[in-house]
């Protein structure tokens, strides 16, 4: 018996020189689980694209005109947040690296090592798995430690409410049984769970679980 394809994931590829996307869409199209559905010039042109391609992943250049895609990826991500956004760039800039998380992407890839990480970074990003390159986690962890030298709370992107319904849903509660525990209303479990899937980019309940276990809020 024959199993049946997963559809492949379908990419909006953003870049201002031609040649570039041309070599990048070489890449991608290589993988029988990657298509190139759209292609943009600039940011402008990428939100358009959006609006009239159904895409799972949008890959951007970080400088653009018109729009650069720090820009796009900050609209995109506001008007599409099941949509995963992959930053691609030929510098290696912290700044740059930090505002593409703020920006809602999933990773940072740079063009001169693309032929080796996007496409694990474009299946990460799609799996709700951050990517960063080498650098970047360096970027990160001396961040991290300057705000702690500083007394400074690391930025959570959960509330510690939404952690606990969470947990909780990834044991298997329903909503009833979640708000009896925390003695809240259903409606705010709901809420909470509705949050919950917005702030990490996730679809459902699978998904919301899948996450828990990474964090280890529940074993597996």
């Amino acid at each position: 018996m024959t199993m049946p394809r997963t559809p492949a994931i379908r990419i909006l590829l953003a870049d201002d020189h031609r040649l570039v996307r041309r070599g990048v869409r070489l890449i991608l199209d290589g993988e029988p689980d990657l298509r190139v559905v759209a292609e943009a010039g600039d940011g402008a042109e990428a939100i358009e694209a959006a609006r009239t391609h159904e895409i799972d992943l949008a890959v951007l250049d970080v400088a653009m005109p018109r729009l650069t895609g720090l820009q796009a990826a900050r609209e995109l991500t506001a008007v599409k947040p099941g949509l995963r956004v992959l930053m691609l760039t030929m510098y290696d800039n912290e700044q740059y690296f930090f505002e593409a998380l703020k920006a809602g992407a999933s990773g940072y890839v740079l063009k001169s090592v693309a032929d080796r990480d996007l496409v694990a970074a474009c299946r990460a990003a799609m799996r709700g798995e951050p990517f960063v390159y080498p650098g970047a986690v360096a970027a990160l962890v001396r961040n991290f430690l300057e705000r702690a030298r500083n007394g400074e709370e690391p930025d959570r992107l959960i509330t510690s409410r939404e952690e606990e319904v969470l947990k909780l849903i990834a044991e298997g509660h329903s909503s009833k049984e979640i708000a009896e525990m925390l003695f809240i209303s259903v409606k705010t479990v709901q809420r909470h769970r509705a949050n919950l899937l917005h702030k990490l980019g996730l679809r459902d309940r699978l998904e919301l679980t899948r996450y828990a276990i990474r964090a280890g809020l529940v074993e597996p």
